[in-house]
């Protein structure tokens, strides 16, 4: 099991110095695309400059038109320079536009690249956490972290980055603009600025706030949808259709609500600040009209004020979305850097090297093992050997450790005490990759990818040729089945491998782990699901090649390990009685009242 340095810590709320080293962070990442960085910032400097020159150059058109229609012996040259005006707004606007392209180009392409690498290193961190870890976090949650909190940090640089150097730009040119022509005016055409500023920002916290517990509720829902997906044949077996729909209404209704509320949020407020801009801008035309009646200003003037208005309205809202860009990156960012920096609990030693198998003897000794929150020890003192050519099977019940001893060996927990040696070295001191080539586990779970036979029984050695494959699923007796096949071993299996039986599927995985050809062979109660003719089979051509291993056998049937050289009986994770199947039996212990229990059910037992 994992340890408590692979516990992600919740982060719903975030602290400021926290937020900005993750600011930092996901700035840093931005800026490993340098040239796509620079001509974003390039254009969007270019473009917002190109915008503030519209409302002057509409001034003035609107001063030329007046002089063309209040002076007519100037017609010619009024016009001459109307049409220049006119080409010239054209002109800007177009620029405008070919820079603005350039501009939302390369900022999403940047946004894109880290989103590449944030995802690849987030998939990454996932296949080497511990079991321990997918223990105690849901896949749907990882999903969800994956994709949603992902996202909001892909954007961060379009949304917020970029922002800022545009609402820069407009806000304090502009704003510079209008006070140097006409303080009074200028102030008044600014007056919705610090309303509109601090309604958007407020709104877009709350936004944040309530997007934060909508996406919890979302991934509420995304669970329900994957356990009902995973589980479908259970729901249809006991005709569970009303209540899978009513979990799953109650779940969406929940979400369905808090979007409801999301839109009045932002209903209402877009309305409030609409009103406080049409409010500033009709002063501004009341005012600016008297100054136009008294000549202090002209009517292009008026005109640019009203303008930059126009164009400052939406950069002044825009704050709001601003300040919830860099909120939204702090707290997702957060989560994201949170399992990425996670300390793994199963990694290589630093001076590690290839375990070496020459004699293969695998030893337990005194190992105990304890799952992190739990009361009592999984496995105490425990401590066997096993060797070459021999087969040791374990039997008990229920949280008896069996399994626990099938994960220990391939390192997929660490032991809490002793030790566990392969041929005399700690698997703790060899790499993980050449120990779990030499140790492969068959486990309960039949998991099968949707792809064909043949890349799920070659998995973990996808350049196998054809005829290693052929034996394996000979060995696993599967080659007749396949044979009746019209595509073979083409054939594509359905999720999790849905279009097979269960002894099928469990067959697939054996003949996976034997494509390997392993030092330690574990079969931890991989046959329950096969039929007992078949299981006979697969045992004997097993046994015919298990002088080249030490093979495990976990079971619960006894049947199924009648025939191993040694068996271990556990209770709480203790080896209560051992010895081979005749000997345990002539005991009169606690395995020969389990074999009657089995073998002889009708008769009583005490």
């Amino acid at each position: 099991m994992g340890t408590p340095t692979e516990i992600m810590r919740p982060t719903d709320t975030v602290g400021w110095k926290s937020g900005f080293n993750t600011i930092k962070r996901v700035t840093l990442l931005a800026l490993k695309s340098p040239w796509m960085v620079a001509i974003s910032l390039v254009s969007t400097v270019i473009a917002t400059a190109l915008q503030l020159m519209v409302p002057i150059l509409l001034g003035r058109a609107v001063d030329q038109t007046q002089a063309l229609v209040s002076e007519p012996t100037t017609a010619e040259t009024a016009t001459a320079a109307l049409w220049v005006t006119a080409g010239s707004v054209l002109l800007v606007w177009v620029l405008r536009g070919f820079f603005t392209v350039f501009q939302n180009y390369f900022s999403e392409s940047v946004g894109h690249n880290v989103g590449y690498t944030l995802r690849l290193a987030y998939y990454e961190k996932i296949q080497r956490l511990s079991f321990g870890f997918h223990d105690r976090v849901h896949s749907g949650d990882l999903i969800t972290l994956g994709m949603l909190d992902l996202e909001a940090v892909r954007m961060f640089f379009s949304t917020g980055l970029v922002r800022i150097v545009l609402l820069s730009m407009l806000i304090g040119i502009g704003g510079y603009f209008l006070l140097s022509t006409d303080q009074v005016l200028g102030l008044l055409a600014l007056s919705f600025v610090p309303f509109v500023a601090w309604r958007s920002s407020v709104t877009q916290l709350k936004l944040r706030g309530t997007w934060l517990e909508l996406q919890n509720r979302l991934t509420v829902l995304s669970r329900v949808m994957e356990e009902n997906l995973g589980g479908i044949r259970v729901v249809r077996a006991f005709a569970a259709k009303s209540h899978e729909m009513q979990k799953y209404a109650v779940a969406s209704e929940s979400a369905l609500e808090l979007a409801h509320e999301r839109v009045d949020i932002r209903v209402r407020n877009t309305s409030i600040m609409t009103f406080s801009f049409l409010v500033a801008m009709g002063l501004v035309l009341w005012l600016g009209s008297g100054k136009v009646v008294a000549g202090e200003i002209s009517v292009g003037t008026l005109a640019s004020f009203l303008t930059f208005m126009t164009i400052l309205q939406m950069p002044v809202r825009q704050l709001g979305m601003l300040v919830n860009s860099f909120a939204r990156t702090a707290t997702c960012g957060d989560r994201i850097f949170a399992l990425l920096d996670l300390d793994l609990a199963i990694t290589d030693a630093p001076d590690a090297t290839d375990v070496q198998i020459s004699d293969c003897v695998l030893r337990f000794e005194d190992v105990g093992f304890t799952y992190p929150g739990a009361a009592q020890p999984t496995l105490q003192n425990l401590s066997f050997t096993a060797k070459r050519g021999e087969t040791v099977g374990l039997i008990g019940p229920p949280g008896s450790g069996k399994s626990t001893i099938a994960h220990l060996i391939p390192r997929f927990y660490d032991v809490s005490e002793g030790a566990i040696t392969l041929d005399g070295q700690d698997i703790r001191d060899v790499i993980l990759q050449s120990l779990r080539g030499a140790v492969v586990v068959v486990q309960q779970d039949a998991f099968l990818f949707t792809t064909s036979l043949e890349n799920n029984i070659a998995y973990g050695d996808p350049w196998a040729p054809p005829s290693q494959i052929a034996d394996a699923s000979a060995s696993a007796h599967l080659n007749q089945f396949i044979a009746t096949l019209p595509a073979g071993y083409e054939t594509v299996v359905g999720e999790r491998g849905s279009s097979l039986s269960g002894g099928q599927r469990q067959r697939m995985t054996i003949a996976r782990a034997l494509m390997l050809r392993p030092s330690v062979l574990i079969f931890d109660d991989s046959t329950a699901a096969v039929d007992a003719g078949t299981e006979q089979r697969i045992r004997t051509t097993i046994q015919a090649k298990a002088s080249e291993r030490v093979t495990i056998i976990v079971a619960h049937r006894l049947n199924s390990l009648m025939h191993a050289d040694r068996i271990l009986f556990l209770v709480k994770g203790q080896i209560v009685e051992q010895g081979s199947h005749a000997e345990l039996l002539a005991l009169g212990g606690r395995y020969r009242t389990l074999h009657d229990l089995q073998i002889r059910p009708e008769e009583p037992q005490s």
